[in-house]
């Protein structure tokens, strides 16, 4: 078998991505696939930290009549119990795990601790980060650019559902967009393009942190491309 190319990930899990078809909510078998290659992935002896999002419960900017604030934080919580359902799924698979929150919540989490982060990754555990960056107005994309700087990551895995790259426009609504093999962060910056929120891709770029953007119907593509394959959209710094 390949080698794997990097030896720290983070790997950013929309809430959406684990909701399956169901569209809301966490499907169980979407849940165990996710969490199968993530043990793969451990096998391979790469340190596998997770930020997962929480948009399958609730997504903060979209309130209308809910203090912007408030909303988030709602949001927040969502992405603890997203935490705890990937971390149920993977130590029943024989894979140790520790949930980390942003927000103290001690019953069922330890708080965000960089040196223990990083500590827990070395063990050979999988760390999974929730509730976001604990502040409003900031994206699980911005915490998994922030994350993985803070852990020295070597790469963040975007996984994304129902698109597998970057594209120059919505191929859901344009049949003729143009997928990118590989982008530079200033070109998304220029370009407007929807791939992370402009304070994650200025983050990224500030700390010349790689992104590769793939699509996360195929569960199988974490592992592949840590192998090196060809898959989805390369971000570098520049």
């Amino acid at each position: 078998m390949a080698e794997p190319i990097y030896e720290r990930v983070v790997l950013k899990l929309s809430g959406e991505a684990l909701s399956g078809d169901m569209g809301y909510g966490i499907d169980i078998n979407t849940l165990y696939k996710i969490a199968e290659q993530v043990k793969k992935l451990h096998s391979l002896n790469v340190e596998v930290a997770i930020v997962v999002g929480g948009g399958n419960f609730w997504r903060g900017r979209d309130a209308k009549k809910i203090d912007r604030t408030t909303s988030d934080y709602m949001g927040m919580l969502g992405t603890v119990i997203n935490a705890l359902a990937l971390q149920d799924s993977l130590e029943k698979i024989g894979v140790t795990t520790r949930v980390q929150t942003a927000i103290e919540m001690r019953q069922v989490a330890e708080p965000y601790i960089r040196r223990r982060a990083i500590r827990h990754l070395e063990k050979g555990r999988v760390v999974i980060f929730a509730a976001g960056s604990g502040n409003p107005y900031f994206s699980t994309d911005t915490t998994a650019a922030l994350r993985a700087a803070e852990i020295e990551a070597d790469v963040i895995l975007l996984a994304k559902k129902g698109v597998d790259g970057v594209y120059d426009s919505d191929p859901h609504i344009n049949s003729s967009a143009k997928k990118f093999d590989s982008l530079k962060y200033i070109d998304i910056l220029n370009m407007g393009l929807g791939v992370m929120d402009s304070t994650a891709t200025s983050l990224c770029m500030d700390n010349k942190i790689p992104l590769i953007v793939f699509g996360i119907d195929e569960p199988s593509n974490i592992v592949e491309v840590v192998l090196g394959k060809k898959i989805g959209t390369y971000v570098k710094e520049g």
